[in-house]
């Protein structure tokens, strides 16, 4: 696996979040965000490492410090039951190196040392096989596919992946 260092989101991660704000990039979650938009993205996550609500990182690897990608979970309800999701994002020429399932298992790592124990959900879309390959690769399990609510009235058709913090990696 590649070397990957998570860092956690700061002040500074807002051009990470613009170099990241793509066509290629966030079309599995509805394109790309305007100026306002973005801004308010990265007051979230800072606010979610203030709250302790949710933790997203900048995804280093050796010569890039200022990040190849994003990756984070964060809490939330699932029909009642408190879950952790994740995400991740990594820029389009450091795909196909290895790099998202590299800090997947890392971020996991993460939660595991912080203590957290909840199972951890990933929805990659159906037609995302890149994202789909990522959760396998991490040791996530296929539940199933689900229309889930990523933004108040954006519904997509996805895969539900989950991970026990207890689970080591499969990758």
């Amino acid at each position: 696996m590649p070397d990957v260092t998570l860092l956690p989101w700061s002040e500074d991660d807002l051009d990470l979040l613009r170099r990241s704000n793509t066509h290629e990039l966030m079309d599995q979650l509805g394109g790309p965000e305007n100026d306002e938009q973005l801004r308010a993205r990265h007051e979230r996550y800072l606010r979610m490492w203030r709250e302790g609500t949710g933790f997203q990182f900048r995804i280093v690897i050796p010569g890039h410090p200022e990040g190849v990608g994003t990756i984070g979970y964060w809490r939330r309800d699932e029909e009642g039951v408190p879950v952790l999701e994740a995400g991740w994002s990594v820029e389009s020429e450091y795909r196909g190196q290895g790099i998202a399932p590299a800090a997947v298992v890392a971020m996991l790592d993460v939660a595991r040392a912080a203590g957290e124990t909840l199972p951890v959900h990933a929805y990659p879309r159906v037609d995302n096989p890149a994202s789909n390959a990522v959760c396998r690769k991490a040791g996530f399990t296929l539940l199933g596919e689900v229309d889930f609510e990523i933004t108040p009235g954006l519904i997509l058709h996805t895969n539900d992946w989950v991970v026990g913090l207890a689970d080591r990696p499969l990758a």
